[in-house]
């Protein structure tokens, strides 16, 4: 699509999206009237609370009153559609709703930008002539054998080493490292990658990812092919370099996350792996209420917040389009740590957190470096999606620039962040299609 006819779409989408929108508020006013508007914003915003509310309570209590709040819940959207039913004002709320998702689709197309890159630009990298693997071939269900990672490696010169029992992976990846590698690479889950990538970061070698575990978080960031593992490979004959950020937390690295609070007590738990639902419905009321777990407080940038539910540190920020910001990362080259903490007291709180209030219930940070203390001498962490203890209090920091990320010269393209709705540039567009204002 030609730079003009870019323009022009985006200047009718963003007049696209003030006319849906004007008609989202329009709609119920001209077919139900001021009072049946009225009624339906009541009842409407009624229902979202009392839904809220209950799933809540159907969280933090136990015995009946949990099984009687999740009824509540259920049943209170159907009580909702039944009264505007019987009021027939239910085509009248499907219709703006309708309005106003098409408004949104709209905005998002007016502002759409291209991707944003994951790292700094890929540079040259040279074909590994040493190349080592780690590979766990119990992880992602068994990708390894399924892809033949390990044949396929061999055969281009690498040296695999599979996983098998209680093995210290640090260790062996040091010993790759003196019998001469000039390259390490993991195909196994983040919290395995993490080890290596530490190693790796040590001695200035690049590091190869092979998308093998359950999840593939870092190598989605990457924009890697998590839908095929050995396409990693290509990286070992074609490659190019990226230089990417390393967490730390009190010295041990991580590539994606560290998480504190409600969610590390929870996979620490040797039940959470046989049955995860199970697990999380017996542990969340005492965690939320306080009754197990340890306070935690959390410093950030001069910032205190005391007895936070969860707190997460990431190796660099997350995208804010959901709650918590736990969707992906636009860049891993920033040098900054990504925290958010959350903060439920009751169910005002919650009801705030799901319309996205700033304040107490949650507050996010870009930063340096996130000190966590606690009423206990160790705290369980979960790094990465593994479950560890860290004397107190905890440091977490970021490494700008540590490791050398070797990826595939083709790799598929990210898509682009959803764009914040801005609506003062959206009028801009509307007007005059007036792109090139910073804002």
């Amino acid at each position: 699509m030609s730079g003009d006819s870019g323009m022009r779409l985006r200047s009718w989408s963003a007049r696209g999206a003030f006319v849906f929108a004007a008609l989202t508020a329009a709609i119920p006013i001209l077919f139900a009237g001021v009072a049946g508007t009225l009624g339906v914003l009541i009842i409407g915003t009624g229902g979202v609370v009392v839904t809220i509310a209950a799933l809540y309570w159907f969280l933090t209590r136990y015995g009946l009153l949990r099984w009687v709040a999740l009824a509540i819940a259920v049943l209170a959207p159907i009580v909702v559609v039944v009264v505007f039913v019987r009021a027939r004002l239910l085509w009248v709320v499907v219709l703006a709703v309708a309005a106003a998702l098409l408004a949104v689709a709209c905005a998002r197309v007016a502002l759409r930008a291209g991707p944003a890159s994951a790292a700094a630009s890929a540079v040259p990298a040279p074909p590994a002539r040493r190349p080592f693997l780690i590979m766990n071939p119990r992880s992602g269900g068994g990708k390894v054998e399924k892809y033949d990672l390990r044949r396929r490696a061999e055969a281009l010169g690498a040296e695999v080493a599979l996983l098998d029992g209680d093995v210290d992976i640090e260790e062996l990846a040091r010993q790759a490292v003196a019998r001469g590698a000039d390259l390490l690479g993991v195909a196994g889950g983040d919290g395995t990658q993490a080890l290596v990538a530490g190693v790796a970061a040590e001695h200035d070698l690049p590091f190869l990812v092979l998308s093998a575990g359950t999840r593939n978080h870092f190598a989605m960031d990457l924009h890697l092919d998590r839908d095929d593992p050995a396409a990693g490979l290509d990286a070992l004959r074609d490659g190019v370099e990226l230089r990417v950020d390393l967490g730390r937390i009190n010295g041990l690295p991580f590539v994606n996350n560290a998480s504190f609070g409600v969610y590390a007590e929870i996979v620490r738990s040797p039940a959470y792996r046989d049955d995860k639902t199970a697990t999380v419905l017996r542990l969340l009321p005492d965690l939320l209420a306080g009754h197990t777990g340890h306070r935690l407080v959390a410093r950030i940038d001069g910032t205190t917040v005391a007895g936070p539910q969860a707190i997460l540190v990431s190796n660099n920020p997350y995208r804010t389009g959901d709650l918590a910001g736990l969707n992906r990362r636009d860049r891993l080259d920033l040098g900054m740590l990504g925290a958010v903490t959350v903060s439920v007291a009751g169910t005002r709180d919650a009801v705030g957190l799901l319309r996205r209030t700033r304040g107490r219930g949650l507050t996010q940070h870009t930063t340096t470096q996130v000190d966590v203390d606690a009423d206990a001498p160790q705290i369980p962490v979960g790094v990465d999606g593994e479950s560890r203890r860290f004397d107190t209090p905890v440091r977490c920091v970021i490494e700008r620039g540590a490791l050398r990320v070797r990826v595939p010269r083709n790799r598929p393209s990210a898509p682009p962040a959803p764009p914040t709705i801005d609506w003062l540039r959206l009028r801009d567009l509307a007007l005059r299609g007036d792109a090139g204002t910073t804002y």
